[in-house]
């Protein structure tokens, strides 16, 4: 299963997933509370994660300028935005985001694009 890093300043969220993708096997390889604090640990990483999830507004370095950075470092990382703000959709993907999720989501949609992302096939956009 993937080995994933999340990136969002809401602790009960960061603690949500890394319960709910450890239940169907997924691995939280570490957390972040702010984009420059994902930037410098996954920098820093000596085996990448499999896939970023990445939350747009956070203090210090949102999600869209840690995005960018993260890419820089490795074009293949794979990082999956999740926000309430729909107007980034077309901004993250056009920087090379491998997918949107905007919340509130159903988890069960969270699952089946992870593994949409892994197979390497575009995974669903947005929660109904």
């Amino acid at each position: 299963m993937a080995r994933i890093l999340v990136v969002d300043d809401e602790v009960y969220l960061q603690d949500l997933y890394a319960d709910l993708l450890g239940i169907v096997g997924h691995t939280i390889v570490d957390t972040a509370f702010n984009g420059e604090e994902a930037v410098l640990k996954f920098e820093a990483m000596a085996e990448k994660p499999d896939l970023i999830i990445m939350d747009h507004r956070m203090p210090i370095k949102n999600g869209m300028e840690a995005t960018r950075e993260i890419l820089d470092i490795d074009p293949k990382a794979k990082v999956l935005f999740i926000s309430a703000d729909v107007s980034q959709e077309d901004k993250v993907q056009s920087i090379g985001a491998v997918g949107f999720l905007e919340k509130p989501f159903p988890m069960d949609k969270l699952f089946r694009i992870i593994e949409g992302v892994l197979k390497g096939s575009a995974p669903e956009a947005r929660a109904p």
